[in-house]
């Protein structure tokens, strides 16, 4: 398969995903010697025009994992506006620690639905987004050397001859979402949890209007939050003030939760 151009597409509120699809992205170029164009649409503004793909194209297409499974607000966005026109993908998904449950199987169906050739796949551990614990500094030298493994045998695989033999990747892309649970084991509802604002610390910067992927922080006073929250925690990583946070009681017992249980290292899997 003859690939003239490599398109970095992603979803990355906290830049876990953006490192891990861009790592991919320099690595095959290396490989297949060919430019880079990038695609990021983590800004609602982003997502008014998407990019026309063709058979030409190696897309490298990543989202994190929110309860299990691609982020429920942007995968209506994902299956109705990306065509593929036969352009060969890598679906890659981040994850927290805890485990990418069926997110990779969701992002692979909807991708291959929409006219794309899945060539290989990833799911990379990274940092939690709630927890400065989970995963700490992750995507780290190990998780790169082996998105620089999975560059290698895609570029192999691209360029061997004959048909593109398809990919399996573990998960069912129609489960349901991951029920997150409290540190009393029983269900924890925060649905509704929506970030606070230390107004002692906050200089009305609009530093996390900016960066709400859901246009959901009044740029005029940062701490009324009127919109959806996906609980990215972009406007908490990304506050210089440190002056974001999230004070809700079940979203709390559910990251002590995780923090209890999901200490040990979860693994980045690469597909080929």
């Amino acid at each position: 398969m003859n690939i003239t151009r490599i398109w970095k597409v992603y979803f990355s509120p906290t830049g876990n995903t953006d490192q891990a699809v861009s790592h991919l992205a320099d690595a095959l170029r290396d490989k297949l010697k060919c430019p880079i164009e990038k695609y990021d649409f983590t800004l609602p503004a982003s997502r008014e025009a998407v990019p026309s793909f063709c058979a030409g194209d190696l897309v490298i297409f990543g989202t994190p994992v929110y309860a299990g499974k691609v982020p429920n607000k942007l995968l209506p966005f994902i299956q109705n506006s990306f065509k593929g026109n036969g352009a060969a993908a890598i679906p890659i998904v981040t994850f927290g620690n805890r485990s990418f449950d069926n997110g990779l199987a969701e992002l692979t169906q909807s991708l291959d639905n929409n006219g794309f050739r899945i060539v290989s796949a990833a799911a990379v551990a990274s940092q939690h987004a709630f927890s400065d614990s989970l995963a700490a500094g992750r995507p780290d030298e190990k998780d790169l050397a082996l998105l620089s493994e999975l560059a290698v045998k895609t570029a192999a695989k691209l360029a061997a001859d004959g048909e593109l033999q398809p990919v399996s990747v573990p998960g069912d892309a129609e489960a349901a979402y991951y029920r997150p649970l409290g540190l009393d084991g029983q269900p924890a509802v925060f649905l509704k949890a929506k970030p606070e604002t230390d107004t002692t610390k906050c200089t009305n910067c609009g530093i996390c209007a900016r960066n709400c992927p859901m246009g959901s922080i009044s740029p005029e006073e940062p701490s009324e939050v009127t919109g959806i929250c996906i609980k990215c925690h972009a406007c908490v990583h990304k506050c210089p003030e440190n002056a974001k946070y999230f004070d809700d009681p079940a979203f709390l017992s559910h990251k002590a939760m995780l923090e209890k249980n999901f200490q040990r290292r979860a693994e980045t899997l690469i597909i080929v």
